[in-house]
């Protein structure tokens, strides 16, 4: 578990805590990619949706040194990698259109040739949250999301 604070949230008891330094983004998951030296598979926590079958690629398809999870808004959801290297991520503009282009182009430019996972949402935006929640109506992402509708709108949308 990669975490930013000093409380551990409910459900960390049992897994290995990685604490994130500072910096911006791509030097956090640089610093995680630096650290771990066994295979790491990382998920975007913007994609509460993201199911098992998303990521069985990875572990039932062809073994690969990389798995690439396009964004639908040009970043990227997911990322693994068979040997991690922080020198992969370290640069990459985060947060923009392009992002998940460049990080693609950057494994490839260092000989791997990534297997590609399905193209995911992102929540972004309350838009891009409402229309997560409608595509896993089952999750405590939902349940959450309308909770706070219900009370910021007076249970009126």
């Amino acid at each position: 578990m990669f975490f930013d604070g000093d409380v551990l949230p409910e459900g960390a008891e049992g897994f290995d805590v990685v604490h994130q330094p500072g910096g911006g983004l791509d030097e956090r998951l640089g610093f995680l990619f630096d650290t771990v030296d066994e295979p790491l598979l990382l998920v975007g926590m913007d994609t509460p949706q993201v199911s098992a079958d998303a990521l069985a690629p990875v572990f039932a398809g062809p073994e690969r040194d990389a798995w690439f999870g396009p964004a639908e808004d040009g970043g990227f959801w997911s990322l693994y990698l068979r040997e991690p290297t922080g020198d992969l991520l370290r640069g990459v503009p985060m947060s923009q259109d392009d992002t998940g282009a460049v990080q693609l182009a950057r494994l490839r430019t260092a000989g791997l040739e990534p297997g590609l996972l399905a193209e995911l949402l992102d929540v972004d935006t309350l838009p891009d949250a409402e229309r997560v929640a409608a595509l896993a109506p089952a999750t405590r992402f939902a349940a959450a999301l309308a909770a706070e509708s219900t009370t910021t709108s007076g249970g009126v949308r």
